[in-house]
């Protein structure tokens, strides 16, 4: 059979994540109370968690109105997509 390569949406891509930060905080939480040897991986996976991830962060303000007078359309795709680079500072804001 044919693998079919499905698009993956973003909120979906987030709803995701979200679940698995709120399983794996239980885990931490059930690791801490089991002995000291657990409580170090605890640790160590709760130092992962709050890494965040530069894929989902947010477009700073002045780009999102930056975005919003340069293009007729938020939120469509391509201001959207102009609002995360210039939040990323692929080219200088005015």
């Amino acid at each position: 059979m044919k693998e079919v390569k499905q698009r993956v949406d973003v909120g979906n891509v987030k709803t995701i994540i979200m679940a698995y930060k709120k399983k794996l905080k239980k885990i931490v939480g059930e690791l801490n109370k089991a002995s000291k040897t657990h409580a170090s991986q605890a640790e160590r996976i709760n130092s992962m968690l709050k890494k965040s991830s530069p894929a989902l962060a947010k477009i700073s303000a002045s780009c999102k109105a930056q975005a919003k007078k340069k293009f007729k359309v938020w939120p469509s795709a391509y201001a959207s997509g102009w609002g995360v680079r210039c939040t990323r500072g692929d080219f200088k804001k005015k």
